[in-house]
């Protein structure tokens, strides 16, 4: 197993945008409210700038959309606190176990998330979600009930307590939490979707 990782509130905030320009500033929002665990997609122009910018705050934020081991390297360089991968990468998972920092492997399909668990993983994200609902989720840890999954991939506000209650442990939300915050949009009405996630995964 890589590092362990902690989740002040079972949600995982994915940014992803044109540019990493704001992602500094609505993190800083997230955490106000509650959600710490913030992940910044390196297939945004400018996200290890922004994690680097990032990096000292008391919640650090992780890197997501990782592929190989050389920008799970460049991420770890950065100050990114886990990474997160949208498909089994074994390379990233040594990578963060030489390291010392959590992996989030994306999987799908059983043998997957099982070779993912096996290699190290943190936990694994289970992607694209919406496919198979909560139900599918409830039947993964029927056989596998040891391995902590974080759907991702569809996962809306108001059907987060839904996969919490199928077993998941936390829940990757991009754009129905996120909106336009990361493009200029209204920070309050970031503040608004994020205190109703908070009151839904309670």
């Amino acid at each position: 197993m890589t590092a362990d990782l902690a989740l002040d509130t079972p949600v995982i905030a994915i940014l992803r945008a044109a540019t990493a320009a704001r992602f500094a500033e609505v993190t800083a929002v997230l955490h106000e409210t509650g959600i710490t665990t913030v992940e910044f997609t390196l297939n945004t122009p400018g996200a290890l700038d922004a994690i680097r910018e990032c990096a000292g705050a008391a919640h650090p934020v992780g890197a997501g959309t990782v592929l190989t081991a050389r920008d799970a390297g460049r991420a770890i360089d950065a100050g990114a606190a886990y990474l997160i991968t949208p498909v089994v990468v074994t390379e990233v998972i040594e990578e963060g176990r030489r390291s010392g920092v959590p992996v989030i492997c994306g999987a799908f399909t059983l043998t997957e998330i099982h070779t993912a668990w096996t290699a190290g993983a943190a936990m694994v994200k289970v992607f694209p979600a919406s496919v198979g609902g909560p139900g599918y989720i409830k039947s993964i840890l029927a056989p596998l009930p040891d391995i902590p999954l974080v759907p991702t991939g569809g996962v809306g506000i108001t059907d987060a307590k839904a996969y919490l209650d199928a077993g998941a442990t936390a829940l990757g939300i991009g754009s129905p939490l996120l909106g336009d915050a990361c493009t200029g949009g209204d920070l309050e009405a970031l503040r608004d979707r994020a205190a109703m996630l908070r009151d839904q995964v309670r």
